[in-house]
């Protein structure tokens, strides 16, 4: 259990109510930042204004999956609120306290570093990232079958990236009957997707394996979908960009060529926030059950 343990949520999307709703199943006492304008109450939580929490009684504070922008605001869709988090307020907060978000920047790297205070990046680990992957997957699926003519059986697909998203994104559109390429640098990714009955190539290869795609999905944030490689694709051709802000597509020159590209980072919490939210609940909950353990054994 987490009583005593005081938990401060600051801002977030759909999400962020199965992550209050655990941490009060587990006795927490729970401070929302950014919540003013949420009608269902939440009996064990209390609602403030950012300059009314007391942060000197805080033992961890949680953020939504994006973190912050690169000026330190909190995304808070159930407010108009303007929150900032600051390295003061996190400097408030008692020495143990940990920042929990599912990303990070510089910005937030940079205030928890100077404060003294642990980030945890819950996106970093390996049993969210899987999890998440599952309504990734299925949100990718509605993309296309809603911005497509054509049926995803027989259709040609290249997934770009064969991290934990890029295999799931590629085995699911393989057993809807796509024809599936996926591109990578490592050997060992390349062997794998050999091994799942699917067609590899080098990304050093984009460009030539691109002249026959009918739909391109990217996991991977770095610039990869090069103008170079979208001039080589079929006018008709999908582009799905899951990979994080900015993404990986030259997304002025697809729109200058026609083709439909779009940035979809977040699809969880869009297409099935309930279930994400779980996701990101039940590891939170978990993390601070053993800090709070850890700490009961370092006092007694």
């Amino acid at each position: 259990m987490l009583t005593d343990v005081h938990v401060a949520v600051i801002g977030g999307d759909a999400r962020q109510l199965e992550v209050i709703r655990k941490l009060i199943e587990f006795d927490a006492k729970v401070s929302l930042v950014g919540f003013d304008q949420l009608d269902h109450g939440f009996t064990g939580a209390t609602k403030y204004q950012l300059h009314e929490v007391a942060f000197e009684d805080v033992d961890a504070i949680v953020l939504p999956v994006p973190g912050t922008n690169l000026e330190g605001q909190v995304e808070t869709i159930f407010s108009n609120e303007k929150v900032i988090l600051t390295e003061d307020i996190l400097k408030e907060t008692k020495e143990h306290c940990k920042l929990y978000s599912g990303i990070s920047n510089d910005y937030l790297n940079a205030i928890t570093k100077s404060a003294g205070r642990e980030l945890v990046q819950l996106f970093e680990r390996d049993d969210i990232a899987i999890y998440n992957s599952i309504p990734t997957v299925e949100g990718a699926i509605m993309l296309v079958i809603q911005h497509t003519d054509f049926t995803i059986h027989n259709s040609n697909v290249a997934v770009l990236g064969l991290g934990r998203v890029g295999m799931s994104v590629a085995r699911s559109f393989g057993v809807l009957g796509a024809k599936v390429k996926v591109g990578a640098r490592r050997s060992e990714h390349l062997a794998r997707v050999s091994e799942m009955g699917l067609t590899p190539f080098h990304l050093s290869n984009l460009e030539t394996e691109m002249s026959n795609v009918d739909i391109c999905i990217n996991t991977i944030p770095y610039p990869v979908l090069t103008a170079g490689a979208i001039s080589k694709m079929p006018s008709h051709s999908l582009i799905i960009d899951l990979a994080s802000k900015p993404g990986g597509t030259d997304f002025r020159y697809a729109e200058k060529r026609g083709i439909k590209a779009m940035l979809t980072p977040g699809l969880p919490g869009i297409v099935a926030p309930k279930t994400a939210g779980k996701i990101v609940a039940n590891v939170l909950s978990q993390l601070l059950m053993e800090d709070a353990q850890k700490r009961g054994e370092s006092t007694s």
